[in-house]
């Protein structure tokens, strides 16, 4: 695990859990089943930190669990060339958004828009219901990076559709 991920956990529980647990020792005393990819992602995430001068910023976040999500995108001929993510939160949160940034980079504007949270939750193997609004809230944090990216370059951008919001999906995982 890497030490930003440690300290990105470590973070989230600023409020100070009444159990004295962590994130980690919560995912290891509880039931909460996660797939080998999805803790792949979370002990060694992908395309974490910042771009300089990025060509969008998109930010998502839940006020109920405290998780928020950061994506940068460098865009060069209408296609994603770059993207990186900072984000605070759970292993949940920190998985999907690499994940994200994984299925994005590469892709052309219109195709990376249409990546859809039950997308960024099936490539990880699933994710427990309880963890399904993790991967609304990686969607939503790329649409903003879209079209923050459509509003700096209007003349560049091919347009897209406004976002609608993302909607959960039932998660496949056995509760």
């Amino acid at each position: 695990m890497t030490t930003t991920a440690i300290a990105m956990v470590m973070a989230r529980n600023i409020d100070g859990p009444a159990d004295g647990y962590t994130e980690v020792g919560r995912m290891v005393a509880s039931n909460v089943s996660y797939t080998k990819k999805m803790m792949a992602h979370f002990a060694n995430p992908h395309n974490m930190g910042q771009i300089k001068d990025p060509d969008g910023i998109g930010k998502a976040g839940n006020l109920i669990c405290g998780d928020v999500m950061h994506l940068h995108i460098k865009v060069k001929g209408n296609r994603i060339t770059d993207i990186r993510f900072q984000t605070l939160g759970c292993a949940s949160a920190i998985a999907t958004s690499s994940m994200v940034t994984d299925l994005a980079k590469g892709k052309t504007i219109e195709q990376a828009f249409k990546i859809t949270n039950a997308k960024v939750a099936s490539e990880l193997g699933g994710l427990p219901p309880i963890k399904m609004h993790c991967s609304v809230l990686a969607e939503q944090a790329l649409r903003a990076a879209i079209e923050d990216y459509q509003k700096k370059h209007p003349n560049d951008a091919v347009k897209t559709k406004p976002a609608a919001k993302a909607k959960p999906v039932k998660s496949k995982m056995k509760k």
